[in-house]
């Protein structure tokens, strides 16, 4: 391609609308361009990146055994509200309705469109197990669109269903998508790691993240430093170092307009881990649905909301209103789980508990002596509590080693899931088993970011001048820098252009009347891996200098050019 014919406007300065290192080098280099809120536009070197991951996906799951489709982008609500998930899905579901007031919904996943095709072609267990996946653009609703193609509205995604007669042959698919996931983000040239998650708002009773390690990624992944243990916070497990306290009677204690946990350990002089932190939470979805309940865990712990939820069969919790605290006996700043007219759930860490510090339920009054088992005779007990840097990996600890929690941030770029029957049952995915008798199908799900990639990539590969795409997703993997005007500058220049061309290399041919440090500064920024500079001082010494972009040059002959191309791209793979 012809830099002079192509279209990639690039951008001098940073937009001021871009946070994060792939947001602003995305929109300099001239790969996308917003439309509105969460929403780009691809322009074609943006394209040629996507369709390259989009070929090595391809790959792997034909590869691992998977056949292709193309399922609608407009879903019908009858799907939905078949599996429950109409109203469950909440307000990132975009729901319209046609001119004749039929609701319907842009996919933001395929779970229930992909059983209703299943249901009506799948008849006898000798048809399973099945892989059908698709590339294919989502859309959901975000809230808070940004960092660009990270956390888009529209976005661009694998999604692979599977289908098996029982939950052995699940587990079987479950653990091959997993390595050929593992398979696909080595090929990408990516630092990345498998950590366990909840399986959120899709379902189902087993999943992996796939996180891209980088400063800049919205998830927070604990892992431990001695096991291969790794979750999302959302999912981890942890132990830690409970402090033992004396027990003694309850009583109560002034603490005059002190809320905050801090300031009510440094008023009592005592350390915040003898502080039970009572939340009081409003129950949407589930048995408890509309109902107040309170959630307890140590004072210097954090409550993660996501295991509430979960621990509950609620679709989310929300901070209850103040008016609401009257209603189970209990007032703002001063919460403590004795005596409140609510359920209770604790973490596993208060189970044992005594000697504690709560708030009374009384204005401008704490208690201390609060014993667990003795003054909060109906709590229950689960895990509340996100893991924190340096506690014990329950694995290692298991195992008598000791291995400790250290902590990383990541963008999730790919997810599995074992769904079980969650979906294969009320959508009716049904098949005549061994035995002739009707039997429910089992389904697993596996989705991969494959525009969300394309940031992630740029958030581990660049540096202070631009990206440093590897090679195997490079939109080119070659450019030609033609230095001055001169006619036997440009003739080389072409000839080589078309040589390459001829021996199937990715070229671009920067033929602009530009000036140098204006080509090179726009290679750089593209990250294009490989430089081929030509000028009549090289042309008159026969050494054309050939530069990557990860930093190292040489000089080599004319004639040896395309060789040494070669080379360096089979030294690459």
């Amino acid at each position: 391609m012809r830099y002079s014919r192509f279209f990639a406007p690039t951008l001098r300065d940073d937009p001021a609308d871009a946070e994060v290192i792939s947001h602003k080098l995305l929109l300099r280099a001239g790969f996308i361009r917003r439309v509105t809120s969460g929403v780009y536009d691809f322009l074609p070197m943006g394209l040629r990146v996507l369709r390259k991951i989009e070929a090595i996906v391809r790959e792997e799951m034909a590869r691992a055994g998977a056949q292709e489709l193309l399922l609608p982008m407009v879903q019908p609500s009858e799907l939905w509200k078949k599996s429950e998930r109409w109203e469950k899905y909440g307000s990132e579901l975009l729901r319209f309705k046609d001119r004749h007031a039929h609701e319907s919904c842009l996919g933001p996943t395929h779970e229930e469109v992909i059983c209703d095709l299943v249901s009506r072609e799948l008849r006898s267990y000798k048809q399973l197990p099945m892989n059908l996946y698709q590339i294919q653009s989502k859309f959901r609703d975000e809230v808070r669109p940004r960092f660009g193609l990270m956390r888009g509205r529209e976005f661009v995604m694998k999604d692979a269903y599977s289908f098996h007669a029982d939950d052995e042959s699940l587990q079987e698919e479950y653990d091959h998508m997993f390595a050929t996931y593992q398979r696909i983000f080595t090929r990408l040239g990516l630092k990345f790691r498998a950590v366990e998650a909840d399986t959120g708002s899709i379902g189902g009773n087993q999943s992996h993240e796939f996180h891209v390690l980088a400063e800049s990624g919205e998830d927070l992944i604990a892992y431990c430093s001695h096991c291969d243990y790794a979750a999302n916070v959302e999912k981890g497990i942890s132990i830690r170092d409970i402090p033992s306290f004396a027990d003694a009677p309850l009583h109560e204690v002034e603490t005059p307009d002190i809320t905050a946990v801090e300031d009510v350990a440094k008023y009592l002089q005592i350390n915040t881990s003898q502080l039970v932190k009572t939340l009081i939470y409003q129950v949407t979805g589930g048995e408890l649905d509309g109902k107040i309940i309170a959630a307890c865990v140590r004072g210097d712990d954090v409550l993660q909301e996501i295991k509430l939820a979960r621990a509950l069969g609620a679709n989310e919790v929300d901070l209850a209103a103040d008016n609401a605290l009257e209603s189970i006996n209990s007032i703002k700043g001063f919460v403590g789980p004795q005596g409140l007219n609510c359920k209770i759930l604790m973490d596993e860490s208060l189970r044992n508990a005594v000697g504690m510090v709560a708030g009374s339920n009384k204005s401008d009054m704490h208690v201390t002596g609060l014993s667990i088992s003795r003054d909060v005779e109906h709590a229950e007990f689960v895990d509340l509590r996100e893991v924190r840097l340096n506690d014990g990996c329950s694995q290692c600890t298991d195992n008598g080693k000791e291995g400790k929690i250290k902590h990383a941030r990541g963008i999730e770029v790919g997810q599995v899931f074992a769904l079980g029957k969650q979906y294969t049952q009320p959508l009716e995915v049904l098949f005549q088993d061994k035995n002739g008798k009707r039997a429910t199908a089992t389904m697993g799900c596996y989705g991969i970011g494959v525009s969300r990639l394309i940031a992630a990539v740029i958030e581990q590969c660049n540096d202070e001048n631009g990206m440093v795409w590897p090679l195997s997703i490079a939109p080119f993997q070659v450019v030609i820098i033609t230095m001055g005007k001169s006619e036997t500058a440009m003739a080389a220049s072409e000839k080589l252009y078309q040589d390459i061309i001829n021996t199937g290399i990715e070229v671009l041919w920067d033929d602009r009347k530009e000036r140098p440090g204006v080509k090179f500064k726009d290679a750089e920024l593209m990250g294009l891996p490989i430089h081929v500079v030509i000028g009549d001082r090289g042309l008159d010494a026969d050494a054309i200098e050939i530069r990557q972009r990860t930093g190292s040059k040489q000089e080599v002959c004319l004639s040896s050019v395309i060789d040494t191309i070669h080379n360096i791209l089979a030294g690459a793979n």
